[in-house]
Order: C-alpha cells, then structure tokens, then sequence
C-alpha cells in the first residue's frame, strides 16, 4: 500500500524518506548506515509523539479519514480467528457498504457488522464510500436478530461518514431503516459491543451504533454532521471548518469526557494508518476485555442498563432560576 502523508505528517514524510534513502544507498559503510537509521528512527519515533500528542480536533478528522487506515474487514482478517460473511436483506439485495456475519474471536462465537469502506476509487464506488442504503441496515439488523436467537454477542464497527445521502435510499426508506435498527438493538437481548474506527458519521453510524458498550479510537471521531456541514450550514463557507470541529466536541476525549462513550482505544505513535500491527494488538485486547465483562451480565439487566445509558446522555438538571 502506497504511503499518504496528511499536511501537518511533513517533517514525518522527511524522516522516513531520508530513511529509505540511507539504506538504498549501496556504497555508504554498513557501521556507518546502521548507526545514521537507528538515530533516524528514534528521531522518527520521537517526532510522532510529539506531533500525535498536540493535535487539533480538525487534524483529528483528517486522521480519522487517513485513505491508509484500516476498515472493518482488515480487523476481521487480523483480530478474528475465523469468520464468514452473509449477504442481502431478504428484502431488496446486499449491500456491500456493510459486512455481516459470524464468526469466532478469541475463542468466542460472535456476530459482526461494520460498514466497509474502499482503498481505492473503483472499490469506493462499489461500497458507496461505506455509506450505507437502506438494505444496509436491514441485513444489519438480519444478522443481529439471528444472533439473538442463538444468544451470540455483536461485535460492531462503525465507520462512515453517514447513511447514503442519494434519491435511491430515499426511495427505499432511509430513515425508517434506521429509525428501526436503533429501537430494535434497544432491546435485543444479547450483548452489544461497538468500536468506532474511523468515521462516526451521524445516523449513518447511529443506525448500527446502539450498544452496550461504545468503545472509540483514540483518532477517530462521532459526530451528528461533519464540520465541513457544520460550516457551509453556520458560516455559509469552509473558512469556519476548523472552528466547527473545535464545536461539534467530536474528538474521542471529548466524548468520553461527555459520557458518550465508554471507552477510549488508544493508537500507536502515529495513528492506526502508521502501524496496523500495533493498532490491531491493541484494538484486540480491549474488545477482549469488555466483551468478557458484558457477556457476564444477566440479559434482562443488560437491556434495562442500555436503556438507561441512553437515557442519561445529554441529561440536565432544571432548578430556580438565581434571583
């Protein structure tokens, strides 16, 4: 996979191409180059840190959009022991901007859903960029429903930028679809886990995003609009987008700060897109984690637990006005 630099990645881009060109270069002493890579790679390493641990929440968006980063089916492929995706809503035809299906991670049988997003422009114009019709959610809700009838748990991972926008989801019941899939994974009786990987785009990502447990990337974001929509609709123009990203409190600290999420997953130096190893090995051990927690609550709690979760988002408190 080609390497994709994002502006504020410069002296990063600098560092890794001095790297490749010291150790292409054929008549440089072997002492000598190992020495200049390894003081190079600490530089690298360094530099990460630094620019990863000051970034803006509009720098966090543009990570969390990084083309290199990895999407639903690379976790499955990487974190699952194994997994078999089903197709179609039984009412229309499939969706290929959502995966489903069932398969064993860590050992545990589980269900899985996640939108799925393309590497490349073909791909992106097959999975509609991982935005979701309505037969997307349908087949969603498909799986989830038969996992409630074998008792197996849901693991879910939400990235999208939103549901499909276009005539045809329209047509077909967009709203309803979601509408549907949020009131219906309210009461399922089985554990919910959701992972936000990249995107969290408004009811896009709410129409598969009711869970038990809301785990969050440490780059990624959730948000009701994106702020490029936040600034066209209140500034009538881009100039506010990074003021609008500041607003929207999309950044995973912010949110779990808010109590919209549970749980942050944290990413190596760098971003989930410099180090799919690192990114999966983390990723892993906190699903692990939380599932076991979750799979130990009796059912009928866990619902009436998840509705109180929800319930107490955004909750404020009305007392005298002060005199």
């Amino acid at each position: 996979m080609e390497k994709k630099y994002l502006p504020f990645e410069k002296p990063i881009e600098e560092i890794e191409k001095k790297i490749e060109e010291i150790e292409k270069d054929k008549f440089k002493n072997l002492v000598e180059k190992n020495t200049e890579i390894l003081k190079l790679r600490q530089l690298l390493k360094d530099k990460k840190k630094e620019i990863y641990s000051n970034l803006t929440p509009f720098q966090i968006v543009q990570v969390a959009r990084h083309p290199n980063r990895p999407h639903t089916l690379d976790y499955l492929n990487n974190i699952f022991d194994e997994y078999i995706e089903l197709h179609g809503d039984r009412v229309f035809k499939d969706d290929p901007s959502i995966v489903s299906g069932f398969g064993k991670f860590c050992g545990i049988t589980v269900a899985f859903v996640g939108h799925q997003k393309g590497r490349d422009t073909k791909e992106n114009i097959e999975r509609k960029f991982g935005m979701a019709h309505p037969e997307g959610y349908r087949k969603a809700l498909r799986i989830m429903k038969l996992a409630e009838k074998f008792t197996i748990p849901v693991i879910i991972f939400i990235d999208t930028p939103g549901a499909n926008p276009d005539i045809e989801a329209e047509e077909r019941g967009q709203a309803l679809s979601i509408a549907s899939n949020i009131y219906e994974m309210s009461l399922l009786k089985i554990p919910i886990l959701c992972i936000i990987i990249g995107e969290g785009g408004s009811g896009g990502a709410l129409g598969i995003g009711v869970g038990d447990r809301i785990l969050m990337q440490e780059f990624s974001i959730y948000s009701v609009i994106s702020p490029e929509g936040c600034a066209s609709i209140l500034w009538k123009s881009q100039d506010g987008v990074e003021e609008a990203a500041k607003a929207l409190k999309l950044t995973a600290k912010d949110l779990f700060a808010l109590g919209v999420i549970d749980e942050i997953i944290p990413e190596p130096p760098g971003g989930a897109h410099s180090d799919w190893e690192a990114t999966f090995k983390l990723t892993k051990e906190v699903i692990e984690k939380n599932l076991k927690e979750i799979k130990t609550i009796n059912v009928e709690e866990l619902v009436e637990i998840r509705y109180k979760k929800y319930r107490k988002i955004g909750v404020f408190l009305e007392g005298e006005e002060s005199e």
